[in-house]
């Protein structure tokens, strides 16, 4: 049986990418998922966004929403005692190790499991023992090298955010972005033609009205 390989976008700050891990068993079986580290806030910064955390009136609400999606798939969490977070030398430590699912879940145990933010020295030195990678490659050249291609690759294919799976397809790529866009994946997962029919085949059409400056 022919594979369909998708990839899974992630920053480790983000808890909806943690709620999104809990739900890759609902993909068909056909579907292998790799897992791509990168730095949302380049992501942000790309697109001209914020990210909800960064909004003070989004905050509690993200963290709320987060913990509530993750219990209605199993998943109790508990936030890191500062958030956001810088999250650059642990996602290297990723990048850098070619980190697998495995690995990534682990890694996001670490933060909204146990509660820890690896960002202080201490901190990182314990999430790299934990996901059995040499703390050195939050300094390696080729690490940096990789978690940036990363992301810049993701931009190109059109990531604004994470979680996002990103799906080739015979002229460029699909994404769905969130936990609360995994369903549209899996219903486009079974029907790939799904958006070139009615009620959505003419929203590539649709101009922008007004812009805001």
């Amino acid at each position: 049986m022919s594979t369909r390989q998708i990839d899974f976008c992630f920053d480790l700050i983000s808890p909806y990418a943690h709620v999104a891990l809990a739900r890759l068993g609902e993909l068909p079986a056909d579907v292998t998922v790799r897992p791509v580290p990168v730095l949302l806030g380049a992501v942000l910064s790309h697109w001209g966004q914020r990210g909800p955390a960064e909004i003070s009136a989004k905050r509690l609400h993200t963290y709320r929403q987060s913990v509530f999606l993750g219990l209605q798939h199993g998943v109790e969490m508990r936030f890191p005692p500062r958030h956001p977070f810088n999250p650059l030398k642990a996602l290297r430590l990723l990048a850098g190790a070619d980190a697998d699912l495995a690995m990534v879940r682990t890694a996001f145990g670490f933060v909204f499991e146990q509660g820890r933010a690896p960002d202080t020295d201490d901190e990182l030195a314990a999430f790299a023992e934990l996901i059995g990678v040499p703390l050195s490659l939050a300094q390696d050249d080729a690490a940096k090298a990789a978690l940036r291609a990363n992301t810049d690759q993701a931009i190109e294919r059109g990531v604004f955010g994470v979680p996002s799976f990103v799906c080739p397809t015979g002229t460029g790529h699909e994404v769905f972005w969130g936990v609360d866009g995994f369903d549209m994946l899996l219903a486009w997962l079974s029907d790939p033609a799904l958006f070139a029919r009615a009620p959505y085949d003419h929203l590539d059409d649709v101009t922008i009205g007004i812009e805001r400056k």
